[in-house]
């Protein structure tokens, strides 16, 4: 069994195309740099008792993640709101920078073969790792030896 990726709500930069058409960093502001990477980068592992999601999204906190399960889909999102602001009273001006970042990662999960009331979700170190533990009728069962009558 394989989990399956159902959909990646995605939208194209419009920062890049700015920065792209104009040579670069259009207002060289240090606060959109970080939005390069719009959605992050996901492995799934599988063993005989669970099947463990990391999810690689440094720069972020727990707080800003959402993670649900409803009718056999895992849905990974996030939305990340930076602002800053630039003043200088002697030359009479005030810079502030906005930027919005979200993504959405959704996986189909078999009923059958997990317990979706053991679903565990952890933040550490820039990496989000959800752990999904399988149904104790999905692990794989040791072969035995039928005795012959």
């Amino acid at each position: 069994m394989t989990i399956v990726r159902k959909f990646n709500n995605q939208f194209p930069d419009i920062t890049n195309f700015f920065d792209d058409f104009f040579g670069g960093d259009l207002f060289n502001a240090p606060a959109l740099q970080w939005r390069r990477a719009s959605t992050p980068a996901v492995n799934v592992k599988e063993n005989e008792n669970e099947y463990v999601i990391a999810v690689a999204a440094p720069g972020m906190k727990k707080e800003d993640f959402k993670v649900e399960i409803n009718n056999g889909v895992l849905s990974i999102s996030a939305e990340v709101e930076n602002k800053s602001e630039e003043k200088d009273d002697e030359k009479g001006y005030t810079r502030r920078e906005f930027c919005y970042s979200s993504f959405n990662r959704s996986f189909s999960i078999p009923k059958n073969e997990v317990d979706d009331s053991k679903i565990d979700a952890k933040y550490k170190d820039g990496l989000l790792t959800i752990t999904l533990h399988k149904r104790e009728e999905a692990k794989p069962k040791p072969s035995r030896i039928i005795e012959i009558k």
